[in-house]
Parts: C-alpha cells; sequence; structure tokens
C-alpha cells in the first residue's frame, strides 16, 4: 500500500510539474514578460515540491509515522482537489436552449438602418435617406453628426498609430475591397451555374449537411454548425446600402429560408495582443474578407445543388449572426457581446448563408461561459469607452443578456481610429490555443469551481490590466505597445 501510495503522489507531482513547464514555454512564446515571470514561479515551486518528494523518498522519511501522514493527507487533498476540479458540475439548461434560454418576452426585431454602422456608412448628409431617417428618429442625429466630424476607423483624422501607420491602413483598405466587391446582389444571391440547369440535388438532410459542412471547413472557416432560423434574429428593414442600389433602403427583409450555415474565422492571437492598435483592425478585415469569400462560394455551391441561398458577411446582413451562431452550437454570448467559443474564445468572425436546402441542425451548447462571465468581469473592467456592463445579465428587448453600449462604443472606435478589440483581447478566453491553455478551457467548460479559480490566476499571471503586445515585425507601428 505505501508503495502505491507513494507512486500515485509522484505521479501526481510529475504531472504537475510538467504543465507547469509547458505553461512556462507558452508565456515565453506568447511574450507575456508578467506570465513568463509568474510562470517561472510557479514552475520553479513545482520542480523544487517533486524533487523534495524524491529525496523525501530516497531518504525513507514516509516509512516513518509522520512521513505516512504527510504522504496519506497529501493523497486525499489531491484527490479532494481532483474531485473538485475535474467533475463535471450541474449543466446550465438555458445555454442548451440556445437562444430561447435567452427569451423572456417578444423580441422585437432590430430595424438595420438604426444600427450604429449602417447609421455610419450609408446616411449622407443631405439626401433623401438622410432626412427620411432623422424626421423618424432625432434622437440620434446630433450625436451621429458630431460622432461624423471626428472621422471615423481608419478615417479623418487618423488613427492613434499616426504617422507610422500607413502600411497597417493599406492592409486593412486592401481586405475591406473584398466584402466590397461581394456585396452586389448577384455575388450574395448568386443563381446556379447553366451547367446544373436549376435541376435539384437529390440528398438527405443528413448527407447535405455533411456536404456543406465539410466544403464550408475546406474553404478555410474554423468552426460551422447549422441552425433553423428564428425570425426574431431577421433584420425587419434594409439599412446597409452599396453598389447605389438606393431603392432597397428602408424594405422590410423577408426572408424565406429555413436554415443558416453558420461558420467561424479565426483572428491570430498576436495580432489581437497588439488592440486597440491598427494590427487587430488587420485582422479583423483580413477575416471579414476571409468570411465573405466563404460565405459566396458556400451560397454558389448550395445554388448549384437547386437551392436558394444567400451569403452574409461584413458588406450584406439579413440576420444578426451572433444569435444564429449560439443556437447553430458554435457557442455562448458573453459579457463581451461577442460569440465565445470553445476552440478560440472571442477571437472569430462570423459569417453565414441562409438557405432553403433541408438541412439537420446542430444543437445549442453549455461551455460555461454564462457562469465564467458573471465573475470574470475583466473585459468591462479592461474597456477604454466603459461600454460593457459590469453588473449582471439584465432584459433587453424581452432577452436577457449583458447588453453592450454600441453607441459610446463605436464613438471610441471614431476617436482613436480602429476598431479596438481591447475586450477581445483581455478575454482569458483568447489565449492562444496552447497545450495549458487548452487544459484550462477543458476544465472550466465543464467545472464551475474551475472556472472561479482561473479567473483569478489569469489575474495573477497576467494583470488585471493587460497590456497590449507588440505585433509582428511586418505589422510594426510607430510608439506601438504604448
Amino acid at each position: 500500500m505505501l508503495n502505491i501510495l507513494i507512486f500515485i503522489a509522484g505521479t501526481a507531482l510529475a504531472v504537475q510539474a510538467f504543465i507547469g513547464l509547458t505553461y512556462f514555454i507558452s508565456s515565453v512564446w506568447e511574450k507575456g514578460k508578467r506570465a513568463t515571470v509568474f510562470g517561472g514561479l510557479q514552475f520553479l515551486g513545482m520542480l523544487g515540491l517533486f524533487a523534495l518528494f524524491l529525496y523525501l523518498k530516497a531518504s525513507g522519511f514516509f516509512e516513518t509515522g509522520p512521513g505516512l501522514v504527510i504522504l496519506v493527507g497529501g493523497v486525499i487533498l489531491g484527490a479532494l482537489a481532483c474531485f473538485l476540479l475535474l467533475r463535471r458540475t450541474a449543466p446550465n439548461k438555458r445555454a442548451l436552449e440556445g437562444t430561447n434560454g435567452l427569451v423572456t418576452g417578444e423580441a422585437k426585431r432590430y430595424d438595420e438602418r438604426e444600427i450604429v454602422f449602417a447609421r455610419n456608412r450609408c446616411l449622407a448628409p443631405g439626401s433623401e435617406q438622410y432626412g427620411i431617417f432623422y424626421r423618424e428618429h432625432p434622437e440620434y442625429e446630433e450625436y451621429d453628426a458630431a460622432r461624423r466630424q471626428k472621422g471615423g476607423p481608419l478615417g479623418i483624422p487618423g488613427t492613434i498609430d499616426q504617422p507610422g501607420h500607413g502600411p497597417n491602413v493599406a492592409a486593412t483598405l486592401g481586405s475591406v475591397s473584398i466584402p466590397v466587391y461581394l456585396s452586389a446582389p448577384d455575388k450574395y444571391n448568386p443563381l446556379a451555374h447553366p451547367m446544373f440547369g436549376g435541376k435539384k440535388a437529390e440528398l438527405s438532410p443528413g448527407e447535405a449537411a455533411e456536404r456543406v459542412k465539410g466544403y464550408t471547413l475546406n474553404l478555410g472557416a474554423d468552426l460551422v454548425g447549422i441552425t433553423e432560423i428564428n425570425p426574431s434574429w431577421v433584420y425587419s428593414h434594409r439599412g446597409e446600402i452599396f453598389h447605389k442600389n438606393w431603392e432597397d433602403w428602408g424594405k422590410e427583409i423577408q426572408l424565406a429560408h429555413r436554415y443558416a450555415v453558420v461558420f467561424a474565422v479565426e483572428m491570430f492571437s498576436k495580432m489581437v495582443a497588439a488592440a486597440p492598435h491598427t494590427p487587430t483592425t488587420i485582422e479583423s478585415m483580413r477575416n471579414y474578407a476571409k468570411g465573405a469569400s466563404i460565405a459566396t462560394q458556400l451560397a454558389a455551391f448550395i445554388a448549384n445543388l437547386g437551392y436558394s441561398a444567400t451569403a452574409n458577411h461584413l458588406r450584406h446582413y439579413d440576420a444578426l449572426l451572433v444569435p444564429l451562431a449560439v443556437d447553430a452550437g458554435l457557442g455562448e454570448l458573453g459579457r463581451i457581446g461577442y460569440l465565445v467559443t470553445k476552440e478560440l474564445g472571442p477571437r472569430v468572425r462570423l459569417g453565414a448563408v441562409t438557405t432553403g436546402l433541408p438541412l439537420i441542425p446542430d444543437k445549442p451548447v453549455d461551455i460555461g461561459i454564462e457562469a465564467f462571465c458573471r465573475v470574470c468581469n475583466k473585459c468591462a473592467i479592461c474597456c477604454p469607452s466603459g461600454s460593457i456592463p459590469s453588473g449582471d445579465q439584465a432584459e433587453v428587448n424581452g432577452t436577457l443578456r449583458w447588453k453592450l453600449n454600441e453607441e459610446t462604443c463605436f464613438a471610441f472606435w471614431g476617436k482613436i481610429g480602429t476598431d479596438c478589440n481591447v475586450c477581445m483581447r483581455v478575454c482569458p478566453w483568447s489565449h492562444a490555443r496552447t497545450f495549458p491553455h487548452k487544459l484550462i478551457v477543458e476544465l472550466v467548460s465543464r467545472n464551475v469551481i474551475a472556472g472561479r479559480l482561473f479567473t483569478v490566476m489569469d489575474d495573477v499571471f497576467y494583470g488585471k490590466r493587460p497590456r497590449p503586445k507588440a505585433p509582428p515585425g511586418w505589422a510594426k507601428f510607430d510608439g506601438e505597445g504604448r
């Protein structure tokens, strides 16, 4: 029995030291100065404890009365810790219902004309649409006019990275050109290729789902899921206009499609780490461009199968993609106001294709985000504009959630000339998925106690207000990291 206890204790301490080593290596790779220091100290402590154990074993200490008590006590404490942290705690039934679990009353469909992006991009002073909108919504006019004078993301008077921001702005605008080009109606609503003659493919819903999801991943998506469309998440009226199709502005959006194929593409952690500086904006636009390309090709693929399909991407949305992504099982809605995924945290951009092709929907998931966000609060603490609520969830438009103040958030974008992304950078779920972080995510996603523990540890190892890091050399700018 003594040898069994010694083996269990020794193995546990060795595994603990190995995990500490991998975390230290991960911190060095991530260029986290504070995390590297604390990770190094943690590893040395774990290694010292393991060395002490080997010394005591070699000296025969565990064969004495006091030694046996310490050994048995250590094993019991370790077993208790494993039980508390490794077991699966009760599931969040609300999360497993997807957005239905958040609905508390009647959810009114959002009018795209009222979205801050549409107001900023499409309502030119002096235009007919400008007059129509602000007569109906005078509460926005003075506020929007003041914001326009300050410029906007990547607009006049520039970015916080000037005068050295030129190459980064050029790269950002290079990526933006893709979704703009793909926002033409014949691109987002493609027709079948003539060789198919409009004939419908004979596919079962299961095979169709397999082919559609496989093709989406093959095109470069990192995550993909399918959901039946809840009409509440479809915009009520068109507000974003490109290619001068102004006759569509203000039209009611009537979506006949039953299903949505929703996908996510990863924003690279080393670019996001520079937020709120211009490298993170390059990364946002790169992902939006990639998403537009994937959505357009996927819509064309489904059209060639003989079914109508519409691409939803940065320059054309029929529906709110975060709720659709939640229902498609890609993740949960977090305090940050973004989708938070198990695989990549909030470091994703979304795209979708709505379609009439019969498919098998995926189920919503519970990965512990609601419980984690309720304790963490780091995004709210670090938000430069104070746009993220620090309290508990509240009822907004018939749904229970943390409501981001998009007006003050976007105003800050205009002030600094980038799309900020500080909240994404500081979120503990945003860490690169190295081995120790994968292990932590696995624990947190199944255990509430682990979530509470690692919120504290993230503050210790990274700080309550982590600073931005230098980006890759090709995306550098003057005054980087300040």
